[in-house]
């Protein structure tokens, strides 16, 4: 009897001494935690609903995902992982086609025959040669001084010429779509409209990702991204602008981690249609 109570009392006591260790082990990873989306805005219900969906949409998926939108419309933002660093792939080719125009009308100057040929290349087709021929002639020194004075501080140029490896953020590519979508000191109307244009002809198997499930009447402006390393697996990006039926957003997912480039893309387009349709039902 008294054998059977000294296990118990043992079993007990190891209860106790657990019960005292989990804490510490419990409080040592809480900087860690799983970053949560955020979101506000001044249409009553929407941003809870926003954050539910989107929320639920990266329940299940693997890898490492930031998202960024922004409705002018509604003053909606919904944020995750927005100054997280991600390798740029081809949505870095927005940022050299802006700093190509920026350059051109600081020097009061159209673009070349050559120049636009090269531009609508990268941006439709995603065009590699085309877009390391205008990393190269427009060099850092203006690549930097466009991103000075649209003021993306968190995005750092690849180096030696490897442009894909560019450093990108939620925060500046969001801040580089608003600049294509509203007047403003750094990108001229004509600018914009011509980012816009090349955008909005991006031949259709590369129109992936944030369009996806985008509502009739809303037209749509994409540039992807996407490239294997050895670490981190695939990078799968998209970032597009949409506007119509009272809306007038723009959605950027950045993402690294995929086991394939089609992982990458579902992933994105589970994003992309939850906030199509928040937004539409708004």
């Amino acid at each position: 009897m008294t054998h059977g109570i000294s296990i118990r009392a043992r079993v007990l006591a190891a209860g106790v001494g657990a019960g005292v260790l989990i804490p510490c082990v419990a409080a040592a990873p809480a900087a860690a935690a799983t970053p949560t989306v955020s979101c506000t805005s001044a249409k009553a219900g929407l941003a809870a609903k926003l954050k539910q969906d989107i929320t639920a949409a990266l329940a299940n998926r693997k890898g490492t995902v930031a998202v960024g939108v922004y409705d002018r419309s509604t003053k909606t933002t919904c944020t995750l992982r927005a100054s997280s660093a991600f390798d740029s792939a081809s949505v870095v080719k927005v940022t050299v086609l802006a700093t190509l125009l920026w350059d051109a009308k600081k020097h009061n100057r159209y673009l070349t025959d050559r120049e636009a040929s090269l531009a609508k290349a990268m941006i439709t087709k995603s065009d590699n040669d085309a877009t390391s021929t205008l990393w190269k002639q427009l060099g850092m020194t203006k690549i930097k001084g466009f991103l000075a004075a649209a003021a993306m501080t968190q995005t750092k140029p690849g180096a030696n010429g490897y442009w894909g490896l560019t450093q990108i953020t939620v925060t500046d590519e969001q801040k580089l779509l608003k600049l294509v979508t509203a007047k403003n000191t750094v990108l001229s109307d004509n600018s914009r409209a011509y980012i816009q244009k090349l955008m909005g002809q991006v031949i259709s198997s590369q129109r992936w990702g944030t369009p996806y499930g985008v509502p009739s009447g809303v037209s749509v402006h994409v540039k992807n991204g996407w490239l294997e390393r050895a670490t981190n697996g695939w990078r799968v990006h998209s970032v597009g602008t949409f506007k119509g039926n009272g809306h007038d957003y723009m959605i950027t997912v950045l993402t690294h981690g995929n086991s394939t480039m089609n992982y990458g893309i579902t992933t994105i387009q589970g994003v992309a249609k939850v906030v199509h349709r928040d937004l539409a039902a708004s």
